[in-house]
């Protein structure tokens, strides 16, 4: 048996942030839960759940702070008989805290093996173990196994180069084992150990990946996604199989959770939880059944496909209240380039059908990408004022941001357009949530432009539903009042209300990046 510290870092944000999620780390426990079948000693160190109420100043940016225990508590809870340290870095933008929290860990476990995994580290490896010489192994791809594997080398002895989906230091360079297959039979994986972390603060708090209507737990329902967005990471992480679970098992699990921890709302953490619809129709049917008196949502985007006048109303009964589109541009051309596959006029109709079924609708837009013209983004502006028509509640509009292992990051790469990743470019992905800032890597739209067309687009989507829809702006307002969220815009306005009242970390504070 081995004993294996997990940790999840504190949230970086910045102070005009609109979408920070403060949510129960469900990749961790995932891991957590695996190596404990496995007959290992687990600690997981969740610095975001274990400090929600702490601030610390950043130093690659004036205006952004760490929300969570600082780096020198998180050193101070780690087990001295600990033998693998676990650290996970599932966004580019916090690498410069993570570099700065493995130096810190390895001062104090001079010999303790140290891994990094998820989203970033999968796709940049080779320049996560340049950046930090106390880094020692990457998990590329889904951990689970991975990691068990490692966990079991590095205890009882045997070559690193023999486990798959593994990138580390060799003989003055970096050697990658073969890829690891992904798990197919994701029904036998163990449920995620959320005894091992902070839960109440997450659930007694009100604070979640969705709004905030009621006790909220997460939950994956299905593993991947099948598409392959040139601006997105996904191919590079998961490959581009999609595998869900079986909907009966999903049901049972989220009927655990009310019994255990009363749960009165579900967040799917899915990368794209409809593909299927006979799935998500015997999901619902099997959630109506079981009178659970929940409800459910899908936060981070889902296709249109499977979502009709039959699949809507279904899927209010069974629960679902909020659900967000991820159409991206209104502009053909552009969904052509970034293979984004969506047929505008379909997505509008399902927007249609969820909306008159009772949901709560939201929709995500990129606008500025590398190649995009002028009027390509007026174009996804007026499919925005259409959306606003439709009766769409939720807006969000984003800038391009380049992220390591999406087909257009190597594209900017080799056109020389990213040279390094210095601190000038972790600084300018927060653009991509900051109101306030906004950078373009477009040829053809300035920074300044861009940051227009964002402002134009989310003011004019806003005025278009409240002057169509005058009772949504009283219902926000009293929302507010409540923290009783129906609409990601009423849990974006409430925390950054409370971002702005919080006070500004000091740099005398304890040191979080």
């Amino acid at each position: 048996m081995a004993h294996v510290t997990l940790i999840r870092p504190p949230l970086v944000v910045s102070r005009w942030c609109y979408m920070a999620a403060i949510c129960p780390p469900i990749g961790p426990a995932y891991l957590a839960s695996t190596l404990l079948a496995a007959g290992h000693d687990v600690r997981l160190i969740d610095a975001l759940g274990e400090g929600l109420e702490e601030y610390h100043p950043c130093a690659i940016r004036r205006d952004l702070y760490a929300r969570g225990l600082s780096i020198d508590a998180i050193v101070q809870r780690i087990p001295a008989q600990t033998d693998v340290i676990g650290i996970s870095c599932m966004f580019t933008q916090e690498w410069p805290l993570i570099q700065a929290l493995l130096a810190a860990i390895r001062a104090r476990f001079p010999t303790v093996p140290l891994v990094a995994g998820n989203e970033h580290i999968t796709a940049a490896p080779g320049s996560s173990l340049a950046s930090s010489p106390a880094l020692d192994y990457c998990v590329l791809g889904e951990g689970e196994a991975t990691l068990r594997e490692l966990v079991d080398v590095l205890k009882h002895g045997g070559d690193p180069g023999q486990v798959p989906g593994l990138a580390f230091r060799r003989e003055g360079g970096v050697l990658r084992t073969p890829p690891r297959i992904r798990i197919k039979a994701v029904d036998e994986i163990p449920p995620p150990a959320w005894e091992l972390t902070p839960l109440a603060s997450y659930l007694d708090g009100g604070y979640g990946f969705g709004v905030n209507r009621g006790r909220s737990m997460p939950i994956l329902a299905s593993r991947g996604c099948p598409y392959q967005c040139t601006f997105c990471s996904n191919p590079a992480m998961w490959t581009t199989r999609w595998y869900p679970r079986h909907p009966r098992q999903v049901v049972e699990e989220m009927e655990r959770y009310v019994l255990r921890y009363r749960a009165q709302n579900f967040d799917f953490y899915d990368l794209t939880a409809i593909v299927k619809k006979s799935w998500i129709v015997e999901f619902a049917q099997l959630l109506i059944q079981r009178q659970l008196g929940v409800s459910w949502q899908l936060p981070s985007g889902t296709r249109s496909e499977a979502i009709d006048e039959e699949v809507a109303p279904l899927l209010y009964r069974s629960g679902c209240r909020n659900i967000s589109y991820a159409p991206e541009s209104g502009s053909a051309s552009v969904l052509a380039r970034i293979k984004k596959h969506v047929n505008l006029p379909r997505m509008q109709s399902s927007m249609r059908a969820t909306r008159r079924a009772g949901l709560n609708v939201k929709a995500h837009i990129v606008i500025g990408f590398p190649d995009e013209w002028h009027q390509e983004i007026w174009a996804t502006l007026g499919f925005i004022l259409k959306m606003a028509w439709l009766g769409v509640h939720d807006i969000t509009i984003a800038p391009y941001s380049p992220y390591p292992g999406a087909e257009l990051f190597e594209q900017l790469r080799a056109a020389g357009k990213i040279r390094a990743f210095d601190a000038a470019y972790f600084r300018d992905l927060y653009a991509f949530t900051d109101i306030a800032n906004t950078v373009s890597y477009c040829d053809r739209v300035s920074s300044r432009r861009l940051g227009g067309y964002r402002t134009f687009g989310l003011l004019s989507f806003y005025a278009v539903q409240y002057l169509l829809r005058p009772w949504r702006l009283a219902r926000t307002l009293r929302n507010l009042i409540t923290r009783r969220h129906e609409s990601r815009l009423e849990m974006s306005l409430d925390a950054l209300l409370k971002r702005l009242r919080a006070p500004r970390p000091s740099a005398a504070a304890s040191s979080a990046a």
